[in-house]
């Protein structure tokens, strides 16, 4: 799965908000204005969940807003992340891949230009539905 939702408190400050997500050890943040907070909240759980899947770990499960107590300074909203799309958007690293085709359609592609790389890439984006 790569989209998820969780509860985020968000706590104004002096100067501010702070950010953390009482699911997910370590998934914190902050943010100049709310809007600032909004978008840093989505993209520290868009990392934070990306690593999890990377290293295997398992997803925790979402609270239930209403069982989650702030005080007067704090509120709960939830918050959105795709972690495919951040994948798309910070692992670009190219990898490179040794494929085998038959000589004789080497050599047509090759006579008619075609980058077999970016072929792969685009057949790899139909098979994957994205």
């Amino acid at each position: 799965m790569n989209k998820y939702i969780y509860p985020a408190i968000f706590k104004k400050e002096e100067t501010g908000y702070s950010v953390f997500y009482p699911d997910i050890d370590g998934c914190y943040t902050c943010g100049d204005s709310l809007e600032d907070a909004m978008e840093m909240a989505e993209d520290v759980l868009s990392l934070v969940l990306y690593t999890y899947e990377t290293d295997g770990k398992a997803i925790p499960i979402p609270s239930d807003c209403s069982t989650i107590q702030t005080d007067k300074q704090s509120f709960v909203s939830l918050i959105k992340c795709d972690t495919l799309e951040y994948r798309k958007r910070f692992s670009n690293k190219a990898v490179k891949k040794t494929l085998t085709i038959p000589e004789w359609m080497n050599d047509e592609a090759t006579r008619l230009g075609i980058n077999f790389s970016q072929l792969l890439q685009e057949a790899l984006m139909q098979k994957l539905k994205l």
